[in-house]
């Protein structure tokens, strides 16, 4: 049975799609099995993953449409072990076209039915927004991740964050639970960054996890030659940190024996 785990937050701009690339990556290289499904109309997980966005004719929008099966959307990548559902510009159209549809929240959870079986982990990488993408990636995952930034204002809309979350597990998902919280560029020589640190672990306790993402260069670079981190370079911080972030989660998964 595979384990949908959605990564969220509609601040921009704290390492959403770079997670959700380069943890499908790093636990492909675990030899698990992962989709990951591009849920952001900026597409920058599908292009991070060497998919070109402009060609894409069948992605997210078709799927949440339900006028393809899942098995249709998916399309292998250069990562082992890792497949995107990929996205396009055009998912933006699908807020409103969904707005007056009978049980509109479930879409993407009634499409993954049939595959759910067949993958260890499903990624989905949500957009910066808490709109009807969102929701529907929230309704059909078992649980969240949340990247928080170690900069000014990390925790800015966390409380509206959360407070989505736990509508959506009292109105649609019982079950939905928060994987942990992830800090991201980390940077160990800023007082800021350790503040944060700081500050998020005493808020949120055992909810955070113990591998920190710390700014690399080489995470930025990686994305514009559509490689994870771990293809362009396997040594960089920023590869090490997310095999990490894979063990630690295959482990409170019980996964990694």
């Amino acid at each position: 049975m595979g384990k949908i785990i959605a990564i969220a937050n509609q601040k921009g701009g704290v390492g959403k799609t770079t997670t959700t690339i380069n943890l499908a990556a790093a636990l492909g290289v675990l030899e698990k099995k992962v989709l990951l499904i591009d849920a952001d109309p900026q597409a920058n997980a599908s292009s991070g993953l060497g998919i070109i966005v402009e060609e894409v004719e069948i992605g997210s929008y078709q799927l949440l449409e339900h006028t393809i099966t899942a098995k249709e959307a998916i399309v292998p990548t250069n990562s082992p072990n890792v497949d995107i559902i990929p996205a396009h510009i055009d998912l933006v159209a699908i807020e409103i076209e969904l707005v007056d549809k009978d049980k509109r929240e479930y879409k993407l959870k009634e499409a993954l039915e049939e595959i759910k079986d067949e993958y260890d982990y499903i990624l989905i990488d949500c957009a910066p927004s808490l709109g009807l993408i969102t929701l529907n990636a929230l309704v059909a995952a078992d649980s969240v991740i949340i990247p928080i930034q170690c900069e000014y204002f990390a925790l800015e809309g966390l409380g509206k964050l959360l407070n989505t979350i736990k509508s959506v597990q009292k109105l649609h998902n019982t079950n939905l639970d928060i994987e942990g919280l992830l800090l991201t560029m980390y940077d160990s020589r800023l007082r800021l960054s350790n503040q944060v640190v700081e500050e998020v672990k005493k808020h949120f306790q055992n909810m955070v996890f113990k591998t920190i993402i710390q700014r690399n260069v080489k995470l930025s670079e990686a994305p514009s030659f559509g490689e994870s981190i771990i293809a362009y370079d396997a040594t960089s911080k920023g590869a090490v940190n997310y095999i990490n972030l894979a063990n630690e989660i295959l482990k409170i998964n019980n996964k990694d024996g």
